[in-house]
């Protein structure tokens, strides 16, 4: 029996990758934004692939906000690209 591997679609380049290769940005039913490192958070979630291109191009369209309905603040973005640098995915 063949494990099925769930995919999700990166708000960046709009590819569908494994999950476990993305980054999760999660807004809570607070309302508060946070990176996901387990993907087990409660929440809206958006996916986002290790790649600073990506993070550019989700920033630049907005689609973050657009995808988690709400302003994603500067912080935010920063904690993604410092994740980025230290080239951490999704293995938290």
């Amino acid at each position: 029996m063949v494990k099925r591997i769930p995919m999700r679609q990166c708000t960046g380049c709009r590819e569908m990758k494994e999950k476990r290769s993305l980054i999760r940005v999660v807004r809570s039913p607070e309302g508060a934004i946070t990176l996901d490192s387990r993907g087990k958070s409660p929440g809206r979630g958006a996916y986002l692939c290790p790649d600073p291109a990506c993070l550019a191009k989700a920033r630049k369209s907005r689609a973050l906000e657009r995808a988690l309905e709400t302003a994603i603040p500067p912080e935010i973005y920063d904690a993604l690209a410092a994740r980025l640098q230290e080239g951490a995915g999704g293995d938290g």
